[in-house]
Protein backbone atom coordinates (compact mmCIF):
# COMPACT_ATOMS: atom_id res chain seq x y z
CA UNK A 1 0.00 0.00 0.00
CA UNK A 2 0.91 3.56 -0.26
CA UNK A 3 1.43 6.21 1.95
CA UNK A 4 -1.66 8.39 1.82
CA UNK A 5 -0.36 11.39 0.06
CA UNK A 6 -0.29 14.50 2.03
CA UNK A 7 -0.49 17.89 0.95
CA UNK A 8 1.37 20.09 2.54
CA UNK A 9 -0.60 23.27 4.30
CA UNK A 10 0.56 26.61 3.35
CA UNK A 11 1.10 29.03 6.20
CA UNK A 12 1.13 32.66 5.20
CA UNK A 13 4.26 34.35 6.11
CA UNK A 14 3.42 37.12 8.11
CA UNK A 15 5.94 39.82 8.99
CA UNK A 16 6.47 41.27 12.42
CA UNK A 17 4.72 44.19 12.88
CA UNK A 18 3.20 44.03 9.48
CA UNK A 19 0.99 47.56 8.75
CA UNK A 20 -1.77 45.33 7.03
CA UNK A 21 -2.08 42.93 10.03
CA UNK A 22 -1.94 45.67 12.39
CA UNK A 23 -5.28 47.42 10.24
CA UNK A 24 -7.01 44.16 9.86
CA UNK A 25 -6.69 43.69 13.59
CA UNK A 26 -8.02 47.28 15.00
CA UNK A 27 -10.45 46.80 11.84
CA UNK A 28 -11.84 43.27 13.91
CA UNK A 29 -11.80 44.88 17.23
CA UNK A 30 -13.68 48.02 15.89
CA UNK A 31 -16.71 45.65 14.57
CA UNK A 32 -16.92 43.84 17.17
CA UNK A 33 -17.19 47.11 19.84
CA UNK A 34 -19.72 48.62 16.96
CA UNK A 35 -21.64 45.23 17.55
CA UNK A 36 -21.20 44.99 21.39
CA UNK A 37 -22.49 48.75 21.24
CA UNK A 38 -25.28 48.52 19.46
CA UNK A 39 -26.00 45.32 21.38
CA UNK A 40 -25.99 47.58 24.50
CA UNK A 41 -27.68 50.36 22.60
CA UNK A 42 -30.69 47.74 22.25
CA UNK A 43 -30.53 46.58 25.83
CA UNK A 44 -30.98 50.41 27.05
CA UNK A 45 -33.66 51.00 24.56
CA UNK A 46 -35.88 47.94 25.40
CA UNK A 47 -34.80 48.90 29.23
CA UNK A 48 -36.42 52.56 28.90
CA UNK A 49 -39.71 50.79 26.27
CA UNK A 50 -40.28 49.20 29.72
CA UNK A 51 -40.09 51.77 32.07
CA UNK A 52 -42.09 54.52 29.92
CA UNK A 53 -44.71 51.55 29.91
CA UNK A 54 -44.67 51.25 33.54
CA UNK A 55 -44.88 54.81 33.85
CA UNK A 56 -47.84 55.30 32.14
CA UNK A 57 -50.49 54.09 35.00
CA UNK A 58 -48.26 55.69 37.75
CA UNK A 59 -48.54 58.93 35.94
CA UNK A 60 -52.49 58.55 35.41
CA UNK A 61 -52.82 57.34 39.33
CA UNK A 62 -50.40 60.52 40.32
CA UNK A 63 -53.56 62.87 38.20
CA UNK A 64 -56.12 61.21 39.91
CA UNK A 65 -54.63 61.94 42.78
CA UNK A 66 -53.59 65.37 42.84
CA UNK A 67 -57.11 66.32 41.47
CA UNK A 68 -58.36 64.05 44.41
CA UNK A 69 -56.17 65.95 46.92
CA UNK A 70 -57.34 69.57 45.47
CA UNK A 71 -61.13 68.42 45.89
CA UNK A 72 -60.31 67.63 49.72
CA UNK A 73 -58.36 70.95 50.09
CA UNK A 74 -61.66 72.78 48.78
CA UNK A 75 -63.90 70.75 51.05
CA UNK A 76 -61.37 71.48 53.93
CA UNK A 77 -62.10 75.21 53.62
CA UNK A 78 -65.60 75.17 53.23
CA UNK A 79 -65.65 72.65 56.16
CA UNK A 80 -63.55 75.40 58.12
CA UNK A 81 -65.96 78.88 56.88
CA UNK A 82 -68.56 76.81 58.22
CA UNK A 83 -66.91 76.26 61.57
CA UNK A 84 -65.84 79.68 61.65
CA UNK A 85 -69.49 80.78 61.30
CA UNK A 86 -70.78 78.62 63.89
CA UNK A 87 -68.26 79.71 66.63
CA UNK A 88 -69.41 83.15 65.38
CA UNK A 89 -72.94 82.32 66.01
CA UNK A 90 -71.94 80.40 69.46
CA UNK A 91 -69.81 83.57 70.74
CA UNK A 92 -72.61 85.60 69.88
CA UNK A 93 -75.25 83.24 72.29
CA UNK A 94 -72.47 83.02 74.76
CA UNK A 95 -71.81 87.30 74.93
CA UNK A 96 -75.88 87.95 74.87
Amino acid sequence: MAAPHVVPQVVPQTVPNDPLDSLEQRIHRAVELVAQYRSQKEAAENERDEAVAEAAPLRAQVARLTQELETLRGDREKVRGRLERLLEQLDVLSAG
